[in-house]
């Protein structure tokens, strides 16, 4: 079966804009994300990161690159465009990888208020589980 690249996108919003906030909702989007998709640090192709104006305590990479297998992985960091009326304090994700398996499921995690953003997706991912088990059960 040949490789394919696939992409996972996310996000997630921050009470407020310190280091540690930053970091407490950035290592909780990608403890999501890990523990939904079968994401193997090794075949990240990139991971870039955009953040709202209102933040700057931190770069979201500088935190991916303090996790476990993330040492290597390319990241990259940018300020998403400005709109009047969008959410506020918002970080989103979007990751692609390598697979071997082009079918893989994917689960995009959106946390927070940034629920928001994609409520067709947390819709679906929160009901897709239940399905498994009726199926299994």
């Amino acid at each position: 079966m040949e490789w394919r690249v696939r992409a996972i996108r996310g996000a997630t919003t921050v009470a407020e804009n310190s280091v540690v906030a930053m970091r407490e909702v950035v290592n909780e989007l990608l403890d999501e994300l890990e523990a939904h998709n079968e994401l193997d640090p090794s075949e990240i192709v990139s991971v870039t990161f955009s953040v709202t104006r209102d933040l700057d305590a931190i770069f979201p990479a500088a935190i991916a690159r303090e996790r476990l297998h993330w040492s290597n992985v390319p990241l990259l960091d940018v300020q998403q465009m400005y709109v009047e009326g969008s959410l506020q304090r918002c970080i989103r994700l979007l990751i692609h990888f390598n697979t071997k398996n082009p079918l893989v499921q994917i689960y995009h995690p959106y946390l927070r208020q940034a629920r928001n953003l994609r409520p067709d997706w947390s819709l679906s991912q929160t009901i897709l589980p239940l399905k498994t088990m009726v199926q299994t059960g």
